[in-house]
């Protein structure tokens, strides 16, 4: 009945745009399949191998399980056969580092599960190795070989500046070469905009451990378990590469004829709308964060496939300028990950942060930097903990000093006063 009302109340010009703008669609309901009671459970447990780069977040599905299990947990093992093995858990986005004394808004080795699948957040190098799905009382459903591949030392090539990627490395057993990604969208409208493309090493060799399951014949991440080990010390130097060229798009694309008119109106307004100070360009939510504190701005809903651009007010954080590594100590960056760094957070900070995702304004985020309050803190906090070893080390250092120094003195003492009493 509300739709009822709706249609009947509103006038003819409103109903002609929402017609316009809506693009009709079909619908049609039908069962959804169960991709559980499809895809079977291998006999024997084998790994997919996967690659991703450094600071990106990636989500790794339970492609099968018996139906009558329905919860699982998921287990990571650095090398395969150690006893290395934990299960991983939800672990808070925020952490204490008790050897800095900082605290961090996002923490590494972070996890989440959802409707049996692991979420990795901000993963790292040390993560790379086994992921298993099974159940707390030793079932194992699937597999995956991650290959986390480093991203500080990235051989970053900018298509402007006519820059060149790194050869292929061919010796007698192997072939290593960089497996690139598609170019992502143009990250921004209407504007200059940047797109990137991400390459992995990858090594091809008929001596892949035939375990780890690849999508192509004879080829895996250079990281993999699949690959053996007297490869990997001529593989040490070879390094992760993203391409970055400059890109044009326009917001809107319009289509002849009367309609097209009309949807070129509609935009017009909307570009106008966005120049109106109190009109805000996008959701934006309101962050209050510590001065002095580090800070990291994820886009919502954003994919290690998708392209990510920042914006602070009216500046373009172009990657040129901003990827991390482009200088030798960087406070504000961005990530791999396309997460925004700010270190040690400052008043001059302050202001609106936008982000585009995949060429369209996605999100902003009002930030207010204020003073971090006095907090009461505990004797069993890591900070405490931490502060009373130094101090008690340091005491120690100091009290041990104290007594070399005068049994020095007093050893020197006594040897300058035998002759005397020899007399």
């Amino acid at each position: 009945m509300a739709h009822a009302s709706l249609w009947t109340s509103s006038p003819l010009w409103v109903v002609a745009i929402f017609c316009i703008l809506s693009p009709a669609q079909n619908f049609e309901i039908t069962e959804k399949e169960d991709i559980y009671s499809v895809v079977p459970c291998p006999a024997f447990l084998l790994f997919d191998s996967v690659a991703y780069l450094a600071d990106m977040t990636f989500e790794l599905p339970c492609n099968c399980k018996p139906d009558n299990v329905h919860s699982v947990v998921w287990y990571y093992q650095r090398n395969l056969g150690a006893k290395d093995t934990r299960i991983l858990t939800r672990i808070s986005a925020t952490a204490v580092d008790g050897k800095r004394g900082q605290i961090q808004s996002v923490a590494h080795l972070s996890y989440d599960i959802k409707m049996f699948n692991l979420i990795v957040f901000q993963a790292q190098p040390e993560e790379s190795g086994h992921y298993i799905c099974g159940t707390l009382d030793g079932q194992f459903f699937y597999g995956y070989n991650v290959d986390i591949q480093p991203s500080r030392d990235a051989h970053i090539t900018f298509a402007d500046k006519h820059e060149n990627p790194q050869p292929e490395l061919k010796m007698k057993d192997f072939t290593a070469f960089t497996a690139l990604w598609e170019w992502s969208k143009c990250d921004r409208c209407d504007v200059r905009g940047e797109q990137r493309r991400l390459g992995m090493c990858y090594l091809q060799s008929p001596y892949i451990f035939p375990r780890y399951r690849v999508s192509k014949a004879d080829v895996a991440p250079c990281g993999s378990g699949a690959v053996p080990a007297r490869f990997k010390p001529y593989l040490a130097d070879r390094k992760t590469e993203i391409l970055i060229r400059s890109c044009e798009t326009p917001c809107f694309k319009a289509k002849k004829g009367f309609f097209g008119k009309l949807q070129s109106l509609m935009h017009s307004l909307y570009k106008l709308k966005k120049h109106i100070p109190f009109i805000p360009k996008a959701p934006t939510q309101v962050h209050t964060h510590a001065l002095g504190q580090n800070l990291v701005l994820a886009c919502p809903d954003a994919k290690p496939h998708h392209s990510v651009a920042w914006d602070k007010d009216k500046e373009r954080l172009y990657l040129a300028d901003y990827l991390i590594g482009q200088k030798a100590s960087m406070r504000v960056f961005i990530d791999h990950g396309n997460h925004l760094n700010i270190h040690s957070v400052e008043r001059g900070d302050k202001g609106i942060y936008y982000c585009w995702l995949d060429g369209k304004l996605k999100a902003g985020f009002r930030l207010n930097v204020v003073r971090d309050p006095l907090k009461q803190r505990k004797i069993t906090d890591p900070d405490s903990i931490y502060a009373m070893k130094t101090i008690g080390l340091t005491a120690l250092g100091c009290f041990g000093l104290f007594v070399i120094v005068h049994c020095l003195k007093c050893i020197s003492y006594n040897f300058r006063c035998i002759p005397f009493m020899n007399d």
